[in-house]
């Protein structure tokens, strides 16, 4: 079976990881999390690669950027894919909990991984699993907006992404201090929220002490990605 080829990119002003994934032997390629002011960057690598883009693959309904899925669509034709539990319009696929599709060789799993926003999924894709906001890299996503449950969040970690092999590689959709990616054993032996030694019952109270400021562009965002990023 052919390798499937990972490109991460970022987005400076959010901190945002958005990754082209694709098989050189057919030239199929998805993308995850797009971000609209990237647009012309994201088009120009895939054209530059020829390849041909058949899903947007959203982590979940971002409250810090504006997804570029529906411009995407209308210059590829690609299909807008969202978890079930998003309350999105306009997608073309919407997936339950254990959904697969496929691209060239290549099998998708969505998993269901609510917390940080009720309707989040990962990803998992032969050795990698892309987690959006749920895990980052010794860190999990807040939860205090969007439906958000800190009791989910662990148990969506915990119980399902920690499910995968050790050595399975964590591409999560932000991370703050310039690290790139993590594997499950990583985040199992040294992440401070969800790791091994932490107690359900300790993260919560954790999660009960801090106070974040909201994102700049909820108000913006939140309403446009409703709708597939529509403004």
């Amino acid at each position: 079976m052919n390798k499937i080829k990972i490109k991460q990119m970022f987005d400076f002003d959010t901190l945002t990881y958005t990754y082209l994934l694709w098989d050189e032997s057919i030239n199929e390629s998805i993308i995850i999390d797009p971000v609209i002011e990237q647009l012309d960057r994201d088009i120009d690598i895939i054209k530059k690669l020829n390849l041909k883009l058949l899903y947007i693959l959203e982590t979940h309904v971002h409250a810090d950027h504006i997804t570029s899925a529906t411009e995407l669509r209308q210059l590829t034709n690609a299909k807008i894919c969202y978890g079930s539990k998003t309350g999105v319009e306009g997608a073309d696929i919407l997936f339950e909990d254990g959904d697969k599709i496929n691209f060239a060789t290549h099998e998708i799993t969505a998993i269901h991984t609510p917390g940080h926003t009720n309707g989040c999924v990962s990803y998992y894709i032969r050795g990698s699993i892309f987690t959006g906001d749920t895990l980052f890299i010794e860190g999990t996503g807040r939860t205090d907006f969007q439906e958000g449950s800190s009791s989910n969040i662990y148990d969506s970690v915990r119980n399902k992404i920690f499910s995968y092999p050790n050595e399975t590689i964590v591409y999560p959709c932000h991370n703050y201090s310039g690290l790139l990616n993590s594997t499950i054993g990583h985040e199992k032996k040294f992440n401070p929220n969800v790791g091994d030694k932490i107690s359900k019952e300790v993260f919560l109270e954790k999660e009960k002490r801090k106070n974040r400021p909201y994102p700049k562009k909820i108000n913006i965002a939140v309403p446009a990605n409703l709708n597939c990023g529509k403004v």
